[in-house]
């Protein structure tokens, strides 16, 4: 079973690397792996799994963090959403958002339903999470790139200096959203960061930093959310039989840690980049690599 202090452990590890673009999932599996508790390793890719339940309530914890900090955000998107199905059109940038919003949560959505469960048979284990790590360390990285080359961008024409202007939400299509939604699949993976891939994906769009992060977090909120609230019977049931309390104080641990953190990543991705936790991704992985070959 697990501990009150392993709940608190793995609650705020959850709570932190769910947003941060670093993979919540690989975390959870390596560091019980490192810290030598083998009864949550042995748990972590068991059919009926006791760690799962307890994932469970980290991440209805978490996806409340989020709906929380962007609460004036979602009463207005899903007021939009409601007027844009009573119009049967879409006028404004909140039913437009609201729409995207939609478009790209159904790629993901229905890989997780028809494959979620048998890719966490399968590879959550350490080294399979830490070689996943080190690809989200490469992932990030690449994304940069491309997007340093995507501000160098101009118009081909006359005037090679003009630069093409810059992209943002209310000029993302449905098609694009479709693509950045289906950019969260490869984090079904353990080590794979459903937050760094949505950012890649919307920098290779071209949008900003801050653009990419705040459409990155309003994306993954129904996701984690219907995740969660889909998995709560192996919470409810006997797979929660001794750790409810656990659970508990897990997700508690988990929401404050999740709502510092999405504050923080809103304020950083301003000014600042993916770079330092691609680095921190390649190094970490490579390490645990080294450890569980």
């Amino acid at each position: 079973m697990i501990s009150y202090f392993q709940a608190v452990v793995i609650g705020l590890l959850q709570g932190v690397t769910e947003l941060f673009p670093v993979s919540s999932l690989g975390h959870s599996v390596l560091i019980p792996a490192l810290f030598g508790w083998h009864g949550l390793v042995a748990g972590q890719a068991a059919d009926e799994s006791f760690y799962l339940a307890f994932l469970v309530g980290l991440h209805v914890a978490t996806a409340l963090a989020l709906v929380v900090y962007f609460r004036t955000e979602w009463v207005r998107i899903f007021a939009g959403l409601r007027r844009s199905l009573q119009r049967r059109r879409i006028e404004t940038a909140e039913e437009r958002l609201g729409w995207l919003l939609v478009v790209g949560t159904v790629p993901v959505g229905l890989t997780g339903l028809l494959f979620e469960h048998s890719l966490r048979v399968v590879f959550a284990k350490p080294l399979a999470a830490a070689v996943f790590l080190t690809l989200n360390g490469v992932i990030l990285l690449a994304g940069e790139r491309l997007r340093r080359r995507a501000d160098n961008r101009v118009l081909v024409g006359a005037d090679q200096t003009r630069q093409v202007a810059q992209p943002t939400l209310d000029t993302l299509t449905f098609k694009e959203s479709a693509i950045i939604g289906a950019a969260q699949i490869p984090a079904l993976f353990a080590g794979i960061s459903r937050s760094g891939t949505t950012m890649v994906g919307g920098l290779f769009r071209g949008l900003n930093h801050e653009d990419a992060v705040r459409f990155s977090f309003l994306l993954a909120t129904p996701i984690i959310l219907a995740a969660g609230v889909y998995k709560l019977p192996d919470l409810l049931g006997p797979l929660g039989n001794g750790i409810r309390g656990q659970i508990l104080v897990g997700s508690l641990c988990a929401g404050i840690a999740a709502y510092a953190a999405v504050r923080y990543l809103v304020r950083y991705f301003t000014t600042k980049t993916l770079n330092p936790f691609g680095i921190y991704c390649l190094v970490a992985g490579t390490l645990a690599i080294l450890r569980f070959a």
